[in-house]
């Protein structure tokens, strides 16, 4: 009996979460090795680009994106993208034990409400009918639903850059969050049009020549790096701890969006499967929050610059005093 695409997409999807919440905890050791024997990467060191554990996690890192990259080729996003929650909860375990982050009560509570839903997902997740070509798949992208969104997600996405983000950027989260899902939910969809497209090249029809297969391509490439910039503003402005949920509940909650237009994910199930779908997936979103809310925090690392001046004397100006500066966090001992 041959096995379904739906349990290819599945074990494909846990396998990238695996090597992905694993690779978290590989580069995070070798930054802490890399601080222990020079200048941090907070501060602007490279030190870790000469150890071997972070190199390990970034190519564990690059193997779970390429295997979530062809998950996407065999089941539908309702079934993969909710399961990137298992990174976060492998990363959390290893953590505990690897790195002595201690997992609170709450937190694994959390661990368990992802599985659970996650569990429900899968069971309930819809059969997908994969396109014959990369005409067909042009086909469902051209459709008026998803021209639709299309419109209203590029709408948006131009609101925010142009007007939202120049007044409210640096203060409401939700900016530049909402410009990395709405771009992630369009990444999504062609990025699995040019795995879909790949994958009958390789079976012996070549969707090379088609000019549609280099329109996604070109898009995807487009999605990506506005989807990353933005993102990389987002942490640099925001507490990654607020980042992360946040971001992950926005993008999950408009990929499934997108799919179940374009890729019509939902048709022909009943009513109750498509129900049981959407409580595993509140339940997933439940946990991943729990998760990251509980998870301690890093003690911040003193950083910057401290002057002081040593005479004191109230007659003398500001440029007669002498000075003592310190640039570096590693001179402060507790």
């Amino acid at each position: 009996m041959g096995v379904s695409d739906n349990t290819r997409g599945l074990i494909l999807a846990m396998a990238s979460s695996a090597f992905i919440g694993s690779s978290f905890i590989l580069k995070k050791k070798g930054l802490k090795r890399a601080a222990d024997s020079g200048t941090r990467a907070g501060v602007g060191g490279y030190t870790y680009l000469l150890e071997p554990l972070w190199w390990a996690g970034m190519v564990l890192m690059i193997v779970g994106e390429v295997a979530n990259f062809v998950a996407y080729v065999y089941a539908p996003a309702v079934l993969v993208t909710p399961l990137g929650a298992l990174s976060i909860i492998i990363s959390a375990i290893l953590a505990h034990f690897m790195l002595k982050e201690r997992l609170q009560k709450m937190g694994v509570l959390g661990c368990v409400s992802c599985i659970v839903g996650s569990v429900v997902i899968v069971i309930h997740a819809p059969q997908e009918h994969t396109p014959n070509s990369v005409q067909e798949i042009w086909a469902l992208a051209t459709q008026p639903a998803f021209l639709i969104y299309v419109a209203a997600t590029l709408s948006a996405v131009l609101a925010l850059i142009l007007y939202f983000e120049p007044r409210y950027g640096q203060t409401n989260i939700l900016v530049y969050l909402g410009i990395c899902s709405l771009m992630g939910s369009l990444t999504v969809v062609s990025i699995k049009a040019i795995g879909i497209a790949i994958k009958l090249t390789l079976e012996g029809i070549s969707q090379v020549a088609y000019p549609q297969t280099w329109f996604f391509l070109t898009v995807a490439a487009v999605c990506v790096i506005t989807q990353l910039n933005y993102l990389n503003k987002a942490l640099d402005t925001f507490n990654a701890a607020i980042v992360s949920p946040i971001y992950y509940v926005m993008f999950t909650t408009l990929t499934i969006s997108a799919s179940a237009i374009m890729f019509k994910d939902w048709s022909g199930q009943n009513a109750s499967s498509i129900a049981s779908e959407i409580c595993g997936f509140i339940t997933v979103l439940s946990g991943t929050i729990i998760l990251h809310a509980t998870r301690e925090q890093e003690p911040a690392t003193a950083s910057g610059t401290i002057t002081w001046y040593l005479s004191g004397d109230a007659m003398k100006g500001v440029e007669d005093e002498h000075f003592i500066t310190l640039h570096h966090s590693d001179y402060f001992e507790h």
